[in-house]
């Protein structure tokens, strides 16, 4: 396998003769302020692309090099000031992406070729739609996707796969001819549903947990409430803790839930007590953690991340109104529908009485569904640099998409919204 390559420090820009592209292989070469005041300005910025997120990633040995993500920064600069900028990867495996695309490295294998070393633009371990070409304008947005494209050309890189992209990034990515994909997640929207027309929410928000129950049909309702009284029977009680406010000792009792976690299933943790640390000290305005106690122990534990959003489509939350992102969960002790309750009975909970817009319970999963998180298509966009192949994964491509609208089709017909009669 090639080694993944080493950017240069600068050159002009492809596609674009007034700017000026610089390419930069450690986010401390990087300007914070420039960096996050460009991610502010964007449509759908999310806390994951914060210049002190990607630098936790990167210091603290949880994305770099040696675990299989070679960061490439790109901005475009004009007249100065900062136009564009991405966070790229170079990366010899297809691991902690979400977007799965191990058969298309097979197939290459298979016909004597290499998949690997390829390109992905996105944020490591972190399955979050939301802003990934971060720009001023769509002229700049394009022109910086044309020169990460011809960078990867140059490279010698098989492919460039965008994650997760938000809707203008995807308009970039069809704009320079990379192959669409989509998948599904499962969100929830703090709006009350209209009777029987649960996608079109009336003018408020929940008032508490109380009035989401009233909004659910029967037996989802039911379901949920027996859910919650066998964690309240088990004698298991619930505090939560956001930014300063959260102790050294938890965020260590965390770190001791999530590590657990990945333990459990055979594999070490993505993530580096060091990363949480950093968490700790620079972002911790945008986490909040869920702590379950029994008996006065701490037992169990979750972690949300939470930021400012876009507007709301319904109009009952502006541009800036709070989004919360479902990211990691552990116990050290077993009790029936503890993880429900800690993942997203709680969660959801905090959202409404906090007034946050949005909870995003991450990838996969139809169980959030009956929890009334809603499937919400995703999107990502794909180059490949061999033509042939890059035909024959069109044309999965579309197959596949027409498998997923199907899909969203039937998830949408099993709402758990209360219909009314006629």
């Amino acid at each position: 396998m090639p080694p993944c390559p080493t950017p240069p420090d600068a050159r002009p820009a492809e596609h674009g003769p007034d700017y000026a592209l610089r390419i930069d292989a450690d986010p401390a070469q990087l300007d914070p302020a420039a960096w996050d005041a460009l991610l502010a300005a964007q449509p759908h910025p999310t806390p994951f692309l914060r210049h002190a997120y990607l630098a936790a990633l990167h210091e603290s040995g949880s994305a770099t090099p040696d675990t299989g993500w070679t960061p490439v920064f790109f901005t475009l600069w004009l007249g100065g000031e900062l136009q564009a900028a991405c966070a790229l990867y170079a990366k010899p495996h297809s691991y902690g992406e979400y977007v799965f695309d191990w058969a298309w490295a097979d197939a290459y294998a298979r016909h004597g070729l290499e998949y690997y070393p390829k390109a992905v633009v996105a944020v490591p371990f972190t399955p979050v739609p939301g802003a990934r070409l971060l720009a001023r304008s769509e002229a700049a947005r394009e022109a910086l996707l044309r020169s990460m494209l011809a960078w990867c050309g140059e490279a010698g890189l098989s492919s460039l796969h965008l994650l997760f992209g938000a809707e203008e990034d995807i308009r970039a990515a069809q704009a320079c001819g990379l192959m669409l994909r989509h998948t599904v997640q499962f969100h929830w929207k703090n709006a009350v549903p209209s009777a029987g027309q649960e996608r079109q929410p009336l003018a408020r928000a929940f008032s508490d947990f109380e009035d989401f129950l009233a909004s659910l049909s029967q037996d989802k309702r039911k379901k949920i409430r027996q859910e919650r009284r066998r964690v309240a029977e088990a004698g298991v009680r619930f505090r939560w803790a956001r930014g300063q406010d959260i102790a050294p000792a938890d965020w260590d009792f965390f770190y001791r839930c999530y590590e657990r976690t990945y333990l459990e299933h055979g594999n070490p943790p993505y993530l580096t007590r060091d990363f949480f640390h950093r968490m700790e000290r620079d972002m911790p305005e945008a986490w909040v953690l869920f702590i379950a106690e029994r008996e006065g122990r701490p037992i169990a534990s979750s972690l949300i991340a939470v930021g400012p959003g876009s507007a709301s489509e319904d109009g009952l939350h502006p541009a800036g109104a709070e989004v919360a992102f479902g990211r990691y969960w552990g116990a050290i002790e077993r009790v029936d529908c503890l993880h429900f309750e800690a993942c997203y009975y709680q969660p959801i909970a905090w959202c409404i009485a906090q007034g946050v817009q949005r909870f995003e319970g991450g990838a996969q999963g139809e169980h959030k569904m009956a929890r009334a998180l809603l499937p919400v298509q995703t999107h990502s966009a794909h180059w490949l640099a061999h033509p042939a192949f890059a035909e024959a994964v069109d044309r999965f491509l579309e197959r596949e998409g027409e498998g997923v609208a199907n899909y969203l089709e039937h998830l949408r017909a099993r709402s758990p919204f209360r219909r009314e009669p006629g």
